[in-house]
């Protein structure tokens, strides 16, 4: 999903704290199998989410409490193990739909619709005027002219660093291909990974990717390579992996990245094992409260000052499934769910830029530094939109990841992935 346009200026108030109320929704766990929703009673609202932050969740079930409370229903949260859920809402959208589910936007959302799986809410964007507080995330829940979700926040990728790191080695932040080239060789010398990397769910290697292609392709010719128009095997990506094939062949990546998670990876960031980390503003996870205040956050360095100022920036979302049950009790949740106050308190503990510019002001120093640089770029593409597949997900991811451990391999791979494009895409 392309954004073309910038993020208007934010218009918000003081930060308003959710109540802490005791849940009245019924809420199962699940890691690495499906739960079935408890659709017991038309009025019940069930909700499945993915959430893994753990203060969001709660948030999620204050809100889910109180709306029971006003509207007299009982509203039941099955929360998922994020990457199980992945697998999961494949089946149950197809059978056992709940009445809302957590997900993404873009083409992952639209490779839903296309198969008739989520609801068409262009009804509930109307009545609520939510076009008239929405920036350019209008967009990505929107599929010929219509709207199939609400996005529920922004992911900024880019470069995280540790300010004491940073002061005690003596190191900036690089701001070009030449000085991060530098950076790396000096983290190397402090005995520290200039970056970490975790590969092992894959789609960390994919980010770093599309933020490379991004500042040396640009935004058109990134955009028709996930969009199956332009092949793996062009020249215009030669650039792209001599220059990802140098920062590995310095070492410059954690070492078997493959057995580590992106949160393994992020603690060796917290842990001052590492000097930067590419990812989303949830690292912060593997802070404590305490050393929070050190995280800070870059943009990804320039590699072709002639291409412009595009970012990574992925879009969460909320979705009613076409088979739900209380298509109008999810409607009326999703209505309250959606109030400025509530969604500021389900938000803010992940580090979201919101989706919505009337939300009160976020306590977090990241989201700020995340909006302000949403109002410069000239554009911004999501690393989700190579997910739009499932069978070119799992080859694309899997390529890359392939391509971190053995570059020298790389026509081998990048021909094995040019081949699964062409059979998807039909070409």
């Amino acid at each position: 999903m392309a954004f073309s346009k910038q993020f208007p200026a934010t218009t918000r108030r003081s930060f308003l704290k959710g109540a802490g109320m005791v849940s009245a929704a019924a809420v199962t766990g699940a890691v690495g199998s499906f739960p079935i929703p408890a659709i017991a009673q038309a009025q019940d609202v069930t909700i499945i989410s993915s959430e893994n932050n753990a203060a969001a969740l709660d948030a999620l079930k204050t809100i889910a409490a109180n709306f029971g409370k006003e509207a007299g229903v009982n509203v039941v949260i099955n929360n998922m193990d994020h990457e199980a859920h992945k697998t999961a809402i494949r089946n149950y959208l197809v059978a056992g739909a709940p009445d809302i589910c957590f997900w993404f936007s873009g083409n992952r959302m639209r490779a839903f619709v296309k198969r008739g799986l989520f609801d068409d809410i262009s009804d509930l964007f109307e009545k609520e005027k939510y076009k008239d507080v929405f920036g350019a995330t209008v967009g990505a829940v929107t599929d010929n002219g219509k709207q199939y979700g609400l996005p529920t926040g922004g992911t900024l990728w880019g470069m995280f660093y540790r300010k004491d790191v940073f002061e005690q080695y003596g190191l900036t932040m690089p701001k070009t291909a030449e000085e991060f080239m530098a950076y790396g060789d000096k983290c190397k010398a402090a005995g520290i990974t200039p970056v970490a990397m975790g590969t092992k769910e894959l789609w960390p290697a994919a980010g770093w990717f599309d933020q490379m292609n991004l500042r040396i392709n640009g935004l058109d010719r990134h955009m028709a390579l996930m969009n199956g128009e332009m092949s793996y095997l062009d020249p215009a990506l030669t650039p792209v992996f001599d220059q990802w094939e140098a920062m590995i062949s310095k070492g410059f990546f954690t070492p078997n990245h493959t057995s580590f998670g992106w949160q393994e990876a992020a603690a060796l960031l917290a842990q001052k094992k590492a000097g930067m980390m590419n990812l989303g503003a949830f690292l912060r996870s593997a802070f404590t409260e305490e050393d929070l205040p050190q995280l800070t956050y870059a943009t990804f360095p320039v590699l072709d000052p002639k291409i412009g100022h595009f970012e990574e920036f992925s879009v969460n979302s909320v979705h009613i499934p076409a088979k739900a049950k209380n298509k109008q009790g999810a409607r009326d949740f999703l209505a309250y769910f959606y109030k400025p106050e509530n969604l500021a308190i389900y938000m803010e503990p992940g580090g979201n830029v919101p989706p919505r510019h009337d939300l009160p002001a976020s306590k977090d120093p990241l989201v700020n530094v995340a909006v302000e640089t949403m109002k410069t770029v000239q554009g911004a593409s999501q690393y989700y939109d190579r997910d739009s597949d499932p069978d070119m997900a799992q080859a694309g991811l899997v390529g890359f990841q392939e391509f971190m451990a053995k570059p020298e391999r790389r026509t081998a791979i990048l021909t094995r992935l040019e081949g699964t494009r062409k059979r998807i895409y039909k070409i």
